[in-house]
């Protein structure tokens, strides 16, 4: 499957002590709460719903020596050193067949130790801090025969801890916690200490540079952008070829494992949209392709089996009935030369189609599909600074107005794949770290996301009436005189329900209300964006104190007495700033309910009488901007975006779907912050405390009045999410560093900013006689098994 590509590191401002995952944008093949009761992490790894990789599996004896697979991809990298910004998949493609990988993903996404390079590597201290031991594979060298060794460790660690900025480096997290590398007892051991504890140790030293890369500035910034002079894996880097769009991998002479089984591997740059031209021109041997290329292979299959002569009844020729090709005849033959002129080039033309297509589809015969789960989830995003998603009642509305199991289905059950809406934003089915904690935020419910929508302003016939000077979110006071300054016997807390400026809370008027900029936080224009209302602050920190009770088992009383767990600040203040006092009350009031405290509008909200057109609020109706790509193969995406669409609009929430092209998608919208709603996905990952914290870290107001999101495009956060993540990073017991991170991924769902849909479908079109590759899914491909199954010979037919 395509993306919409995006150049890693340019896309936001960006710490350099942080990873960065690249962004994978979908476009084609696809592309009151009840009380909570969830299921203990193993019971949620067990009963998740995945799918196996489908890869045509063979034993090396089974698998010819020889021959030469072109495999596509989407374009020809920047560069080859993975660690720069505009690094991209094929990038890590190349580096994964070259160069050494310590460790490597299996079928269920978990970090193994690769042989090939290890003979063991562990934590052997804990006190007073942490030592990793590597135990190198003695026979492992680099191509230059230079022994794999400290020296490359310590090169690689120096260019990635981020201490010299003349290194161009786009991720450097876990590098910046070391203290030092040395040699351990002999050549072939490397002692790593870490100056602070770190969980996800096994991510660092993948892929392994060479220290002639990794060693000064100008080697790391320039000396591997189109060339790998020095590599250590089954394949080496033969040749380059950006004009052709081709990079050629041959088999190394240097490599000490089991040899590969192919003499090359060539990755040729094809768009989506001309792979399954390719495959039936035969440039192609094995592409990952979009749903209407798998159609068309499936087709191909089929009319292999009809008898022989027929007419396709699919394609160019398909809508032809007799009365129209009668019809064109005579037009063709008729008295109007004109009319014949023109009806006869008209035929020509569909002729060739026609021609064209059926030879297509007779090649495409030599295709199989193999599909699976891709490792990477599509996700709706809410851009919490924008119109009426600054407040998160709003959000919560349009979360709890979405059918994900409807959504999965219409993506994944054609394709027979596993149709279940993703639970987890930070692991994916089968994963050890994956719970599905979506009950956070709770399940669709349209009467719900109505009673929100009221709640926060939202009411039939808003958009009709006119401003009466109230705050967004409070409601006019119906009581002569209340809310004046210094009546606090009518006033009481009401005061602090109104809207509230983030970042500008000391300033205020002469009525003691935050006083509105003139422009808005984290946008270029300066302006000042409003924050949700104090009451759904105060709703949005008890739902928040659920999703951590839910993923911990623990009370809420027995959560807010942790000071650890709970990050409560030392003026008995939660993160939104809220009292606990106040939670607390909230909570009591909330019980009884069935429901939990936050998810729903507070008590006695009812549901608005949706009663002709949409809601409003002041004047303005209640319409989101809903961007998607317009490129080819992108219409399964906007197919999702109408469906979702449709489920807004249930609840009297209208959508404007805007339509960009691809290159103008990520740049110019997603990453400025240019949409309400959006549809993009993220590459699942092995390490979520370190990969995940920037995409989901709370944004930050940098000098220049701009806000620092990271990767975090949603513009949605807490301290506490961030405390979460950072606590998961340095813990090194892997159950409780596993437990920080579900604890994480409710609170996640709770802010309600990103609405994870469903895992996206991996397909691939391969020779049939290809094996040991295809839909990988989860897993690693392990290159020097990949190659062409050894002809049957009649003895071996007898067997």
């Amino acid at each position: 499957m395509s993306h919409v590509g995006v150049p890693r590191g340019k896309a936001s401002r960006c710490t350099p002590q942080r990873n960065r995952r690249s962004l994978a944008l979908l476009t084609t093949g696809v592309l009151a709460l009840p009380v909570l009761a969830g299921c203990s992490a193993g019971d949620e790894e067990a009963q998740a719903v995945t799918a196996a990789q489908d890869v045509a599996p063979a034993e090396r004896e089974l698998v010819a020596d020889g021959g030469s697979v072109r495999w596509a991809v989407d374009t020809m990298p920047a560069t080859l050193n993975a660690f720069q910004a505009d690094a991209d998949a094929t990038t890590t493609r190349i580096a994964g067949a070259v160069l050494p990988s310590l460790f490597t993903l299996d079928q269920r996404g978990r970090p193994q130790r690769n042989a090939d390079y290890l003979e063991s590597a562990e934590v052997v201290e804990r006190e007073p801090k942490q030592v990793v031991l590597y135990k190198l594979n003695q026979q492992a060298v680099w191509s230059d025969g230079r022994e794999i060794g400290a020296p490359d460790f310590v090169a690689q660690w120096r260019a990635l801890s981020g201490k010299d900025t003349a290194y161009w480096t786009a991720r450097n997290a876990g590098y910046e916690r070391i203290e030092k590398i040395e040699r351990g007892a002999n050549d072939l051991e490397v002692k790593v200490t870490f100056r602070k504890p770190y969980a996800d140790w096994r991510a660092l030293f993948t892929p392994l540079y060479p220290k002639d890369v990794m060693g000064s500035p100008d080697s790391f910034n320039d000396g591997a952008r189109g060339k790998l002079k020095v590599t250590a894996g089954p394949f080496a880097l033969k040749e380059l070829d950006r004009a052709d769009g081709r990079a050629t991998l041959a088999r190394s002479p240097r490599w000490w494992g089991q040899p590969a089984k192919l003499d090359s591997l060539v990755l040729r740059a094809v768009p989506s949209d001309k792979r399954t031209a390719a495959l039936a021109a035969g440039k192609l041997d094995i592409a990952e392709i979009g749903r209407s290329a798998v159609d068309r292979v499936t087709l191909a299959a089929k009319d292999a089996k009809a008898a022989k002569g027929q007419q396709l009844n699919h394609g160019p020729g398909a809508t032809v009935t007799p009365a129209s090709a009668l019809r064109s005849w005579a037009l063709a033959n008729g008295s109007s030369d004109e009319k014949a002129e023109v009806e006869q080039e008209i035929r020509e033309k569909s002729s060739r189609a026609v021609k064209k297509y059926a030879d297509e589809q007779a090649a495409l015969r030599g295709f199989a599909i193999r599909k699976s789960l891709e490792p990477a989830y599509t996700q709706l995003a809410l851009n919490g600074t924008s119109g009426p998603l600054t407040d998160d009642r709003v959000r919560r509305a349009v979360a709890r107005a979405l059918d994900r199991q409807e959504l999965a289905e219409a993506v994944l059950k054609p394709l027979g794949l596993p149709a279940e809406p993703l639970g987890s934003h930070l692991a994916l089915a089968g994963q050890q770290a994956y719970a599905d904690s979506s009950g956070a935020l709770g399940k669709q419910d349209t009467q719900a996301a109505q009673a929100l929508l009221a709640d926060a302003g939202w009411t039939p016939g808003g958009a009709n009436e006119r401003p009466d000077g109230t705050k967004a979110g409070s409601k006019p006071d119906s009581k002569k005189g209340a809310g004046k300054k210094g009546d606090k016997a009518e006033q009481g807390d009401a005061s602090d329900d109104g809207g509230y400026i983030v970042g500008d809370e000391g300033e205020e008027n002469d009525d003691g209300d935050s006083k509105p900029g003139d422009g808005g936080y984290g946008s270029e224009s300066g302006r000042y964006v409003l924050a949700p209302a104090r009451i759904a602050a105060l709703q949005g920190e008890v739902l928040f104190q659920q999703a951590s009770s839910l993923d911990t088992g623990k009370s809420d009383a027995e959560d807010s007495g942790s000071k650890k767990s709970e990050g409560k600040k030392s003026d008995g203040k939660s993160d939104s700033g809220i009292s606990t006092n106040a939670n607390a009350k909230a909570k009591s009031n909330e019980k009884g309910k069935g429901g939990v405290a936050g998810a729903y509008a507070p008590r006695g909200t009812a549901a608005p009488a949706v009663v002709g057109g949409p809601l409003g609020k002041d004047g303005k109706a209640l319409t989101l901007r809903f961007v998607l790509p317009s490129g080819p193969g992108s219409e399964p995406l906007r197919t999702v975006g109408d469906k979702i669409s449709r489920m807004l609009e249930g609840i009297g929430v209208r959508t404007e779907m805007i339509k960009v092209s691809d290159a103008s998608y990520f740049k110019d919208h997603i990453a400025a912050g240019d949409y309400d709603l959006a549809l993009y996905s993220w590459p699942a990952t092995a390490y979520p405390a370190t990969d995940a914290r920037p995409i989901f870290a709370k944004p930050e107001p940098a000098a220049d009045g701009s806000l620092q999101v990271e990767q975090n495009y949603t513009r949605v956060g807490t301290d506490h999410i961030d405390q979460l993540f950072d606590q998961a990073a340095g813990e090194l017991d892997d159950e409780e560093a596993r437990d920080l991170v579900r604890r994480a991924d409710a609170r996640i769902w709770a802010a309600a900013g990103s609405i994870p849909l469903f895992q996206r479908p991996e397909l691939v079109a391969i020779k049939p006689n290809l094996v040991n590759a295809g839909a990988f899914g989860l897993a690693a491909p392990r290159y020097q098994d990949i190659g062409f199954k050894k002809a049957q010979t009649a003895k071996s037919k007898k067997k």
